[in-house]
C-alpha cells in the first residue's frame, strides 16, 4: 500500500504524457496552485461525471489561480478518446506504470462492491505555488467532489 500524503508534504514531481503524447510536469506549474485529481479508468460512468464536473469548472478554477491534471492509468490514444467524445478542456495525464499513482498514495487496497481489490484510490491532492501539499484528499466521490472542493477551498 502506498503512503498517502499529508498538508505540509512535498508533492512528488512527476512527468507524464497527456492525451496528444506531450509530457506535462508538476514543475510546470510552479508558482500557481494544481488540484491534481486521480481516477480510475477514462470513459467510464464515474470518472466521465469527475471530468466534465472539473471542465465545467475550470474557467472559475484558472480565475482564482488554480490549474487541474487528471491523472489516470490510461494511455495517451484512450486519453484522447475520452477527451474528444466528451469534449474535456481539463488536462489529462496517463501513468500506465502506476508510479505517479503510487507515489500520492492513489493506489493501493480498497473496497469495491464488499470486496478488497487493489486499483486507483479516487483522490485529489491540492498543491500550493511552492509545490507543498496543501490538502490530500482520499476515497473521494465523482459526483459533487468538484463543487465540495470549491466550497472548502472558499471560492
Amino acid at each position: 500500500m502506498s503512503t498517502r500524503l499529508a498538508p505540509g508534504d512535498t508533492a512528488p514531481d512527476f512527468t507524464l504524457p497527456d492525451a496528444d503524447g506531450r509530457p506535462v510536469s508538476l514543475a510546470d506549474h510552479k508558482g500557481r496552485k494544481v488540484i491534481v485529481y486521480f481516477y480510475p479508468a477514462a470513459l467510464t460512468p464515474g470518472c466521465t461525471k469527475q471530468a466534465c464536473d472539473f471542465t465545467d469548472n475550470l474557467d472559475f478554477l484558472a480565475g482564482h489561480g488554480y490549474d487541474v491534471i487528471g491523472v489516470s492509468p490510461d494511455k495517451p490514444e484512450k486519453l484522447a478518446t475520452f477527451r474528444e467524445k466528451e469534449d474535456l478542456k481539463v488536462t489529462l495525464v496517463g501513468d500506465p506504470e502506476k508510479k505517479v499513482l503510487e507515489a500520492y498514495g492513489a493506489f493501493g487496497e480498497k473496497k469495491l462492491y464488499g470486496k478488497t481489490v487493489t486499483g486507483v484510490i479516487r483522490s485529489t491532492v491540492i498543491v500550493d505555488e511552492e509545490g507543498k501539499v496543501e490538502r490530500a484528499l482520499y476515497n473521494v466521490k465523482a459526483t459533487g467532489h468538484v463543487a465540495k472542493i470549491i466550497k472548502d477551498l472558499g471560492l
